[in-house]
């Protein structure tokens, strides 16, 4: 071994460790997941599944984004936080394309879709590492507020089967615990607050019309069993309007100077439910991170 790749091999092990970040991997059963699974609700339902369906190609994105500019970052606190935030997001991608696999059915497509996102990807890879970054924090900004919402209604998420939640819930938390770190690099990096708030413009409009297309394709796929149920689908749309006023505030402060994600203290909701997620639901990801002893 040359005196260079040793001495890159005691930076590595002298890295400080990630603070608040913990990668976990996921066991759930996907297949077990009924396809109206939130609150019995088509609407919601699928507006997750679609959600679901960006992940792996999104969250990909995420990390190139941060990986383009990565050796332009000389805090090795800020570079520990980079690497937990590649594997939480790994692992994200992990999950999310084994609930994708397990809903390959012919009445239910999501390849066209994720194909065509994959395209988008391809040219989005193509602008400025200063843009892809831009758009990565405004995307993990709203991963946050999702996130943030689903942890602090219990009483919706109820609703959920066991594997439903565990996907989920895990999901929130994590998103939660990584929020600020592409938006740290971006300040790290370049720090150009006008450019950044352009780009959640131009996300929130995208976002919101992606979300739409997506969720509106696998309704009108499923339109046989989602129809009849009226209830659920008005059930859904008090959800969503319910949700999206509660959350225009939070999403608003982004766009307000020295503004940072952790200003929105998400600490006690996010222990209640890692504690649920070991207890309750007995995840062992959760069980080692919170006593290991206890559950060892």
């Amino acid at each position: 071994m040359s005196l260079s790749q040793v001495t890159k091999e005691k930076s590595y092990l002298n890295r400080p460790k990630a603070l608040g970040i913990t990668v976990r991997r996921l066991q759930f059963h996907p297949e077990k997941i009924k396809r109206h699974y939130f609150a019995n609700s088509p609407v919601m339902s699928h507006l997750l599944t679609a959600l679901s369906s960006t992940f792996p190609v999104g969250e990909q994105f995420f990390v190139n984004s941060v990986r383009n500019v990565r050796d332009k970052v000389t805090d090795p606190q800020l570079q520990a936080q980079i690497a937990a935030f590649i594997g939480q997001e790994a692992m994200h991608s992990k999950a999310h394309t084994e609930f994708n696999d397990a809903w390959r059915r012919e009445d239910y497509n999501l390849d066209r879709f994720q194909a065509w996102l994959k395209k988008r990807d391809n040219i989005l890879r193509g602008i400025h590492p200063k843009l892809q970054l831009a758009l990565t924090c405004a995307f993990e900004h709203f991963t946050a507020l999702l996130g943030g919402y689903i942890l602090r209604h219990p009483e919706v998420l109820s609703t959920l089967d066991e594997d439903a939640m565990k996907l989920w819930v895990w999901h929130a938390i994590e998103e939660i615990e990584h929020r600020a770190v592409a938006f740290d690099v971006y300040q790290a990096v370049y720090g150009d607050d006008r450019v950044r708030r352009l780009l959640m413009r131009s996300v929130t409009t995208g976002f919101a019309s992606l979300t739409l297309y997506s969720t509106t394709r696998l309704f009108w796929q499923d339109k046989w069993s989602s129809l009849p149920k009226i209830g659920g689908n008005l059930f859904g749309l008090y959800l969503l309007g319910k949700m999206f006023i509660q959350l225009v505030p939070e999403y608003l402060s982004y766009y307000k100077a020295g503004f940072h994600p952790a200003e929105h203290d998400y600490s006690k909701i996010v222990q209640y439910w890692k504690e649920k997620m070991a207890d309750e639901y007995q995840m062992e990801s959760f069980q080692e991170q919170l006593a290991p002893r206890l559950y060892s």
